[in-house]
């Protein structure tokens, strides 16, 4: 029977030999990669942080200790040694095992928001609380990224956990900046080593440029980190602590070494006060792949060989992929034409725009509050900035969009992939909340492209607005078929067209090909229907309310919240216009959605071509005609 057999709880950790240990190491790295490469997830920054999760759960007693996990997307060994390791056949399946931590599965997993910079926050509320319970024999342990601290809500967190206080809250900083060589021999030949390495100076650097500018702590922070470099002793030994701000440090400390680790970590629970621990690993740790990965070190894989590390599948051409493309021509012809990242150059398609044009792309880390504003400032001055963001974190900036962006006029176009139900990530992905919040906010204008085509028109005509925020979106996955126009008319594009409908289904973007198949199929069973597509959805527009005002029936189809979505609005405006047609709001519950396929969260939701099919006929059929 291997180690990891063995391994149902953490307490089965304690037993084991730093020997022993190491060889589960390399059991769960090989597990790691048989089980994900075939169902498709988080590899990398699991691969990285084995040796870290091992020493956490043997120096902390989970779940009297609660470990939060920042993101959460590098919780899966985790997952292992509290018992999960069975069901790893499920990761990211319907009914199965969740890619992020989730209260439901484990008493081991407190949080399961994947949004990055929130866990520091939830570790001093912890704390607080076991404070004022008088439960001083609990720790609060958080996991954050290094790019979680280019999260203002972090700095946060950190202003009020170095108050002063002795709540043991233990932030433990993953560093995988890079991978390293360390040095045979004790602890302090390893710090020795890690301090002149890049990932450490990368550190410093970091602390100058962003902890000059925080409030309270900041200045205090970079001086005790640059003193840092006056010697080892200076962070190791009681006299390192950083005095002013109530935080000790203890770092860099190798994230691969079980024994630097949970000397690091002991020290740091038995402080009886807030601890920083810098620890630096190696992202894609032990799987060749990953490693030669320089990009993205294998961050996250759909099913893939697990040998060469490439898809099994063709990857088909997809809507990031479109968007990047032509960002790229719209940069060729406008100069002005800028793009703004929160710490996701890749994913959201900004890379070949930056790559062509490295001056006029800013990643801004994980603040989206202050890319909004920023992007605000350079519309100012002259000029159009691109903000992209996975639409389920432009809900981490609405605040800015309506204060900063609409108030001021800013003419900033906002492009937001993964729009709609995303699925395997689960409910914290999903961007189903865009329209519903976006459709409060005052002159903006929102377009939902259903094809290739309209998604360039859609951009190109974004950019030539000035005085006001625009934005674009768009789902994940694959392109569909293109979907023709039959005729334009002022109010969108009628994408199929009868005389007199009986039924006129209004399609907003992705759902412009289920209505299509619902519309052919009620007009097979003799229940006349027509589909326009708005393309521009917000605001709803009078030439809109005008076209559907005579219509028996009104269906109104979209992939966002139906509370306070573009149907509701739709409704609204046909009833202040007194029209008397009946309506239908089809669109995503008020809840949040386990993790599944795009495609089956859309048939259970009855957004597909089968579910409008039957909601429609069934109101037919009630006797609305």
């Amino acid at each position: 029977m291997s180690i990891l057999e063995r391994i149902k709880s953490p307490s089965d950790l304690r037993g084991l030999s730093v020997d022993e240990m190491n060889v589960l190491s390399t059991e769960i790295r090989g597990f790691l990669v048989d089980r994900v490469t075939r169902t498709g997830g988080h590899l990398g920054p699991n691969l990285g942080v084995v040796e870290l999760t091992l020493a956490l759960h043997r120096v902390f007693d989970s779940p009297k200790d609660p470990i939060l996990w920042d993101t959460g997307h590098q919780s899966y060994v985790h997952k292992i040694v509290t018992g999960r390791a069975d069901q790893f056949a499920t990761l990211r399946q319907e009914g199965g095992l969740s890619g992020y931590p989730s209260r439901d599965e484990s008493v081991h997993d407190v949080i399961e928001n994947s949004h990055a910079s929130t866990a520091l926050s939830y570790a001093d509320g912890m704390a607080k609380a076991f404070e004022i319970n008088g439960e001083n024999d609990r720790h609060v342990v958080a996991v954050v990224g290094d790019g979680a601290l280019t999260g203002g809500m972090t700095w946060e967190a950190i202003n009020n956990i170095a108050d002063g206080s002795g709540r043991s809250v233990v932030i433990v900083v993953n560093d995988n900046e890079r991978s390293y060589s360390p040095t045979i021999g004790g602890m302090a030949h390893h710090l020795a080593t890690l301090r002149t390495t890049k990932g450490y100076e990368k550190f410093l650097d970091w602390g100058k440029s962003v902890l000059e500018r925080t409030p309270v702590v900041g200045a205090p922070m970079y001086e005790a980190l640059h003193g840092m470099k006056k010697g080892i002793k200076d962070f190791v030994a009681p006299q390192g602590m950083f005095e002013d701000l109530g935080l000790k440090y203890i770092g860099p400390v190798d994230g691969h070494d079980i024994n630097d680790l949970e000397f690091a970590l002991q020290r740091a629970r038995d402080f009886g006060g807030p601890v920083i621990v810098h620890v630096i690993t190696e992202k894609g740790r032990g799987y060749a792949p990953a490693v030669q990965d320089e990009a993205e070190k294998f961050h996250a894989v759909g099913v893939v060989d697990p040998e060469t590390g490439l898809p099994l599948t063709t990857a088909k051409r997809n809507w990031t992929s479109v968007f990047s493309d032509h960002l790229v021509e719209i940069g060729d012809q406008r100069s002005d034409v800028v793009a703004i990242t929160a710490a996701m150059l890749g994913p959201t398609g900004l890379e070949a725009f930056s790559k062509a044009y490295p001056k006029r792309t800013f990643d801004v880390g994980i603040a989206e509050q202050h890319a909004v504003t920023s992007a605000v400032g350079m519309a100012h001055a002259g000029l159009h900035p691109i903000v992209a963001v996975y639409a389920t974190f432009l809900n981490r900036a609405i605040d800015q969009v309506i204060m900063d962006c609409a108030m001021h006029k800013g003419g900033v176009t906002f492009v937001l992939d993964r729009s709609g139900i995303t699925g395997d990530d689960g409910a914290s992905h999903n961007g189903m909340w865009d329209m519903s919040l976006l459709r409060v906010v005052p002159s903006l204008e929102l377009a939902a492209p259903r094809d290739e085509v309209r998604l360039r028109e859609a951009l190109d005509r974004a950019i030539t607005i000035s005085d006001r925020p625009t934005v674009v979106r768009f789902p994940k996955g694959a392109l569909p078929e293109p979907i023709p126009t039959v005729r334009s008319i002022d109010a969108g594009d009628i994408i199929h067209d009868v005389e007199n409908p009986d039924v006129i289904i209004v399609a907003i973007g992705s759902m412009a090909g289920p209505a299509l198949e619902a519309a052919l199929a009620l007009n097979a069973e003799g229940i006349s229907t027509a589909v326009i597509d708005p393309v521009w959805a917000l605001p709803v527009n009078d030439q809109l309310l005008r076209f559907l005002s005579d219509a028996p029936l009104v269906v109104t189809v979209e992939d966002g919240l139906r509370a306070g979505g573009i149907g509701e609005g739709i409704t609204a405006g046909l009833k202040y216009i007194s029209s008397r047609a009946e309506v239908i709001n089809l669109g995503v519950p008020k809840k949040f959605l386990p993790h599944a396929t795009r495609v089956n969260l859309m048939r259970q939701l009855g957004l597909d071509a089968v579910g409008i099919t039957t909601k429609v006929r069934d109101r037919v059929r009630a006797g609305v005609l």
